[in-house]
């Protein structure tokens, strides 16, 4: 039987295994083509498990509900898969059919006998991964753990060494990550992942121009067709804004984010678009009250029932910006899941912020910084909360508390992204 790259089995032919493969490598770059490489695996051997397997876990990550429940009846109907791969099935089973908690213990299970499943590993790294979005305490130091103790069955293989870069950056170990980020990349540059950690570590490190000039010319030539498109556009106009080049900044969201225009995954496309709105309404500009509506409207459509905690903090802060107090009452009180107390805190915080209430905003702020990491995203998205914190210490007049907030939580904040809260700390 051939081998997929990580040295497993495969139960299938080696025409259908050399598309499956590309496809893998397509879908933890981040690169376009995932879809029709394992579709071409599937032509090949209409019997090849994975490949089936595979195909469905592309379409929830892109958020194509539609397309999961029949490759994955087809991978479970085959007969004769090996060990290995009949526990991939029931680990990213449950994944795909949402359960979680489950599919992190048996994924746990199954890598303490296959360690390089690098498809099972694959759900538990990165920033939306089952570690990133499990809404408990201490995720970060978990995912570094996670990663750390399957980086010596990897070795030198560039996905990995880019997923545990990931790790260190969000757990502060920067100059490792840099290291990591840099083989990575020198293996495979069009990597999207790859590029997105590179520029985060830009971020934490305060190297905004750095970071700018980098990710804007990458960015020029990656297809939107690619998963990441939105949220590197995203990165791209966060730095455009800092730089005071408002026409990039909006023509990058109209774009590349807005909806209708964002091409990623509803919930790169809504978290990005409200994000980067509020930011530009701290830095003072101009923001059209029907770009929120927009916003609001699509948070509904596309997560009409709250339980992802990431997606309903944004989603919350989109309808009190849009003046929508119903579909903002509604995840208030309907937040589910871990962090469901984290998400009431925001939504009651958001509202305050949009009607100008800003001592109670504050008060809401403070205590959801105790541990927003619950909610999800990286440490740079959920800046926004650190931001908003101190954008309503500004107009209640208390400037040196704002500085001091984001001199404690975020010292390498640049003085570009002080001057992104309306020029207030200028001398």
């Amino acid at each position: 039987m051939p081998e997929d790259r990580y040295g497993e089995l495969l139960t299938t032919n080696s025409t259908a295994a050399a598309a499956y493969i590309d496809g893998v490598d397509r879908f933890f770059a981040a690169e376009p083509g995932v879809e029709a490489a394992f579709e071409s695996a599937i032509a090949a051997d209409p019997d090849f498990a994975l490949a089936q397997l595979a195909l469905a876990r592309q379409h929830q990550t892109r958020g194509h509900r539609a397309g999961i429940a029949g490759p994955l009846a087809a991978a479970r109907a085959v007969r004769g898969v090996t060990a290995r791969e009949a526990s991939q099935i029931e680990v990213l089973g449950a994944i795909l059919e949402g359960r979680g908690a489950e599919a992190f213990a048996r994924g746990r299970e199954h890598l303490a006998r296959w360690p390089r499943d690098a498809l099972v590993a694959q759900t538990a790294v990165g920033v939306f991964g089952l570690i990133g979005f499990s809404g408990q305490p201490g995720r970060e130091a978990a995912q570094l753990a996670f990663t750390s103790a399957l980086l010596p069955h990897y070795g030198d293989d560039w996905w990995f060494l880019a997923s545990h870069a990931w790790s260190e950056i969000e757990s502060g170990r920067l100059a490792d990550a840099e290291a990591h980020i840099e083989a990575s990349l020198a293996q495979r540059p069009r990597n999207a992942n790859g590029a997105h950690y590179r520029a985060h570590l830009h971020y934490e490190n305060g190297e905004a121009a750095a970071g700018y000039a980098y990710l804007r010319d990458w960015r020029e030539g990656y297809d939107r067709d690619g998963i990441m498109h939105t949220h590197v556009s995203w990165h791209v106009a966060l730095w455009a804004l800092a730089a005071g080049d408002e026409t990039t900044m909006w023509r990058v969201f109209d774009e590349a984010i807005a909806p209708g225009a964002g091409s990623g995954p509803a919930l790169n496309v809504l978290t990005d678009a409200a994000s980067l709105l509020y930011r530009a309404e701290l830095a003072g500009l101009d923001v059209a009250a029907e770009k929120w509506r927009a916003v609001s409207a699509y948070a509904l459509a596309a997560f009409p029932k709250p339980g992802l905690a990431f997606a309903d903090a944004h989603a919350a802060l989109a309808h009190a910006m849009a003046g929508e107090s119903d579909a903002l009452e509604r995840i208030r009180t309907g937040a589910a899941g871990p962090a469901a107390d984290v998400v009431r805190t925001l939504s009651d915080g958001f509202g305050a912020l949009a009607a100008g209430r800003w001592e109670e905003a504050a008060a809401h702020l403070a205590v959801a910084m105790r541990d927003h990491a619950r909610i999800g995203g990286s440490r740079a998205q959920r800046d926004l909360i650190e931001f908003a914190m101190a954008g309503a210490l500004l107009r209640l007049g208390r400037g040196e508390e704002a500085r001091r907030l984001l001199t404690i939580r975020r010292p390498m904040t640049t003085p570009e992204a002080i001057r992104g809260l309306g020029g207030a700390f200028d001398a």
